[in-house]
């Protein structure tokens, strides 16, 4: 949908020009009405349970620099959420922070000799600046920073929390490393085999790190999305859903024999399909595993060294293709099936991952692709246990993995792929072999980062006393002050481990010399929980107040980019049900609602400074003003689709919005008016559009609401013109609905025709009008009459006309008749009240 521009003074194309008197400016708006709604706190919540409460949150925005076009999208989508309910009469919450920490920021230092807070900060101050501008209905008494000590006191403090009950622990294992930015990243910020922030090719590094232990939680994370479906999108679900990735099967212990000097040592598999166990014929760990290096032999072991360092340049994307050729080495070791007592020999490969259940599997080439092209690389047996009835894949070169019945397989042989699942589990338990058992895709999540701009990790390592967490009243452990520039530089350690006088601490329990640990956190602890912050901002207890937080949890509705739905959200979904399991709150989902916006793009493509399509979001208020901005992003699509900033009009909403504004100077009558006097044709319009735009809000068609209003506009403008004019008090009512509609969408122009309309501000609480469900009821309804297919006339009719009476008017018709021309009728079909089609002899 679009709107076509017109030159308006003092909007698009003339703001700098000085409004000639009585004439639309969205500059004069803009300047006059903040003030008026700061000093009314207008957006604050009274937070006393007169009113029930509604929760509205944003994702916060990261300080990068000033606000951008996606931003004005997001926040625009969330705004009228929170317009609407605070229109309804609920007391919202919608406060707005900045998720500050990151790295950014520390390079942004390092380039200007700078502290990363002087960059973070002064961004805020912009980006505060530009939110007021765009008039977000925000409580800006909650603004919160999680890069402000008093906030990453609480991150430490929940920390600790999660480290007594054993879900923060660390372990030594092989990391994603970014060479540039000398930094470990989570999986999910590798994107291609490359850091998602730089660019650089990923390796791999052995390092002492910390975990949440987020498997813990692996099945309430997928169980409980049950009560998010319907309320959340579904591809959001189906992302989560994959990610966490619950496969169900057995564990299988094989024993590895002993070979020269080294002793026999069981290793357990996990395997969705125990019945192929007869049809293993090989057993591979992953290379860069641990075990690997134990099991190979002397004879073997300067080639698996060699091969180990040739999978540490490779991602998991490539590692897990299918379409790369398979590499390995043999250990020089054999395992034994415990089904069949067959020794399989072990090889190393890089397709097997080190941290995927247990790092090692048996190979069943015949019914796995990447086996089987293992298999056939290195020359090693292919023999099918489950009849398809598909050629043989030792033939083929195809695995064939479906439903089918078991062969070769002794007391399996006959079986049905289902039967035969349970049965090989069973006598697995039988023999002490293997058992039942569920695993996850999902991993712990790797929160320990090289980084200096990012929130310490609460921990004293001392010599005697091991791991020791910073007691309470320490918190927080504060950074530095004094780091800037080059002492930021990646070193391939943190950049706190150089700083002595921060290091070295006396331990707090026997008071020895100790050491902090020299990680920070990744970001996505701090943004895990703000939320529950936003509820009580200056509580200095803890990290919420507990007789605050069950009022407004869980939030109500969430809005954001459907690029977090693997990672915040799934780690918001994780700290709120531990937080739960502590007995801090009730809820155990974050977010009981979620919208996610699309991008916003121009000419077609994702906007870039490479490719020049860029659009400055501050030139485009300059230019249109802000209403105009925002309702041309919400006019454009619905709030999931993306935005074509080449196909949208802003001066045409800023046409639009003057002629909104121009109704409020013809309405002649006072307020207060009975409206029940007035035009009734208009009333019905007003009415149906207050219905209509309250059902459409409910499923956020932000969208059509506009379409409506612009109707309502029009309406309004022909009774207007028309001999009633201004004075009519349905002009009124019309007007005034238009404002109070309006003012989800373009808050300066809605409170400014308030205003005029000879109501104090603010039009935010003005409240949501009624509909009368007697002027809903259309009296009449149009049937179209057709002859042979042909529109020959239309009727207006009652909507509870009959089919037989219908059916009388319409062959009664001068129109009708003379199409028919004197011919008979064949046949008359009759819908009513909504057509009859005629069909001639």
């Amino acid at each position: 949908m679009s709107v076509q521009p017109e030159t308006e003074t003092g909007t698009a194309g003339a703001a700098a020009e000085a409004p000639e008197e009585g004439a639309y400016s969205f500059a004069a708006m803009e300047a006059k009405w903040p003030q008026v709604w700061e000093d009314l706190k207008v957006f604050t919540p009274v937070d006393d349970g007169s009113k029930e409460r509604r929760y509205v949150l944003d994702m916060f925005p990261y300080p990068s620099g000033d606000l951008h076009m996606g931003h004005a999208e997001a926040f625009a989508m969330g705004d009228v959420v929170a317009r609407y309910l605070r229109q309804q009469g609920y007391d919202v919450l919608h406060p707005i922070g900045w998720d500050s920490f990151g790295l950014p920021a520390e390079n942004a230092a390092i380039k200007r000799n700078a502290h990363p807070s002087e960059w973070t900060y002064a961004n805020i101050d912009t980006q505060a600046a530009s939110f007021k501008r765009y008039a977000i209905s925000a409580d800006w008494s909650r603004r919160i920073h999680t890069s402000d000590p008093e906030y990453y006191r609480w991150t430490q403090w929940l920390f600790k929390r999660f480290y007594e009950r054993g879900l923060a622990y660390r372990k030594n294992s092989p990391v994603n490393w970014c060479p540039k930015d000398q930094t470990v990243l989570a999986n999910e910020q590798v994107v291609n085999g490359a850091c998602e922030r730089c660019g650089t090719a990923v390796t791999k590094k052995s390092l002492n790190q910390w975990y949440f232990k987020i498997t813990d939680y692996a099945d309430r994370l997928l169980d409980d999305m049950d009560e998010l479906r319907g309320h959340w999108p579904e591809r959001v679900l189906a992302m989560q859903k994959n990610w966490i990735g619950r496969s169900e099967g057995a564990h299988v212990n094989f024993v590895i024999e002993a070979d020269g000097g080294q002793p026999a040592k069981d290793v357990t598999v996990f395997t969705t399909r125990p019945d192929t166990l007869y049809g293993a014929t090989f057993f591979v760990v992953a290379a860069d595993a641990p075990l690997a290096v134990e099991l190979v032999t002397e004879e073997h072991s300067a080639a698996l060294d060699a091969y180990r360092e040739q999978v540490k340049a490779l991602s998991e994307i490539e590692r897990q293709s299918t379409e790369r050729e398979k590499t390995g080495v043999f250990t020089g070791r054999y395992a034994i099936n415990p089904l069949n007592g067959e020794k399989l020999p072990v090889w190393a490969a890089d397709y097997v991952l080190a941290d995927y259940g247990t790092g090692a599997i048996m190979a069943v080439p015949a019914h796995d692709q990447r086996d089987l092209d293992f298999a056939r690389t290195f020359d090693l047996p292919v023999r099918a246990v489950l009849d398809t009835g598909e050629e043989d894949p030792a033939v083929s070169g195809t695995a064939t993995s479906g439903e089918g019945t078991l062969i070769n397989s002794g007391a399996l042989d006959g079986l049905p792929k289902a039967d035969a699942i349970p049965a090989a589990i069973e006598i697995l338990r039988q023999q002490g072999t293997g058992e039942k058992f569920v695993n996850f895709r999902l991993r712990d999540w790797l929160l320990s980062r090289q980084r200096f701009w990012g929130t310490p990790i609460p921990i004293i390592h001392c010599p005697a006393c091991g791991e020791v967490p910073v007691p309470d009243e320490q918190l927080p452990v504060t950074l530095p002050a004094d780091l800037r520039g080059e002492d930021l530089s990646p070193k391939g350690t943190s950049p706190l481990a150089a700083v002595e006088s921060w290091v070295n601490v006396k331990c707090p329990e026997c008071h020895g010399p100790a050491k902090r640990d020299t990680d920070t956190m990744d970001t996505f602890v701090d943004s895990s929980w703000y939320f529950l912050r936003f509820v009580s901002p200056e509580f200095t207890d803890g990290p919420f107040d507990p007789e605050k937080i069950n009022d407004w949890m869980p939030v109500g509705q969430y809005v954001g980019g459907v690029e977090h739905a693997i990672l915040h959200l799934l780690y918001a979904r994780f700290f709120t049900k531990v937080i739960h399991d502590l007995g801090m709150i009730d809820a155990d989902e974050p977010f009981s609602a979620l919208l996610n916006q699309g991008q916003v793009l121009n000419g077609g493509k994702a906007m870039s400074k490479s490719l020049g399509n860029g659009v400055d979001l501050g030139e485009q208020l300059d230019k249109f003003g802000v209403d105009a901005v925002r309702l041309t992003m919400i006019f454009a699509s619905p709030p999931e689709d993306d935005v074509d900033w080449a196909d949208v009009s802003p001066s045409g909403s800023a046409k639009f919005l003057a002629r909104a504004w121009r109704l409020g100077r013809d309405v002649t009558s006072a307020p207060g008016v009975d409206f029940a006097t007035g035009d009734r044709a208009l009333r019905t319009v007003t009415h149906r559009t207050i219905a209509d735009a309250e059902a459409l809000l409910d499923h956020n068609k932000f969208n059509v609401v506009v379409a409506k209003l612009m109707e309502l506009v029009n309406s309004t403008r022909k009774t207007i013109d028309a001999a009633s004019g201004g004075a009519d008090p349905a002009v009124r009512e019309a007007v005034e609905t238009v404002a109070v509609i309006l003012s989800l969408f373009a808050p300066y122009t809605a409170e400014d025709l308030w205003n005029v309309l000879g109501h104090p501000a603010s039009v935010a609480n003005a409240g949501w009008p009624t509909h009368d469900e007697a002027l809903l009821v259309q009296d009449t309804v149009t049937a179209v009459v057709q002859v042979q297919g042909k529109v020959r006339d239309r009727l207006e009719v009652s909507p509870e006309i009959g089919e037989d009476e219908l059916r009388e008017l319409a062959l009664a018709s001068d129109n009708v008749q003379r199409a028919l021309d004197g011919r008979g009728i064949r046949t008359v079909i009759v819908r009513a009240p909504k057509l009859v089609n005629i069909v001639p002899a």
